[in-house]
């Protein structure tokens, strides 16, 4: 493979793994942040059972927006890698690949990745606070 095209798939890579990360880092603040609010509130959270789910939805759209946004730079770089040298632009922009339906903000929203995550700790929140109201 040429060194330039080389050099723009790290690049890409590199914007991917950030995301990933980005992620990563968001699941584990929503399980900490709930955690931390259910121990906080102690006996109070039957009252104000929403602020429990506040963060959870915040991050559960943040998260998405980070898939959406992974998704679309693998989109480029499976673009970059059928590219001969000669087309090789370095240009970072995903606007053409945002409109992928796999890639857009909805469909992240609700993607196994995204479920099977956020559903289950939302679902434990709503038993722990019917437990505890």
């Amino acid at each position: 493979m040429e060194e330039p095209k080389m050099r723009y798939l790290e690049m890409i890579q590199e914007v991917i793994s950030r995301m990933a990360n980005n992620s990563f880092a968001l699941k584990g603040w929503t399980v900490t942040l709930t955690a931390g609010i259910f121990t906080l509130s102690g006996d109070a959270i039957g009252t104000n059972f929403w602020i429990l789910f506040l963060p959870i939805i915040i991050f559960w759209g943040l998260d998405a927006f980070y898939l959406s946004k992974e998704r679309s730079y693998r989109s480029l770089y499976k673009h970059v890698c059928g590219l001969s040298e000669n087309q090789i632009d370095f240009n970072m922009d995903i606007r053409a690949f945002s409109g992928i339906k796999k890639n857009k903000l909805w469909y992240c929203l609700i993607s196994p990745t995204e479920l099977f995550f956020y559903l289950p700790l939302s679902a434990l929140s709503a038993v722990i606070i019917f437990i505890i109201g």
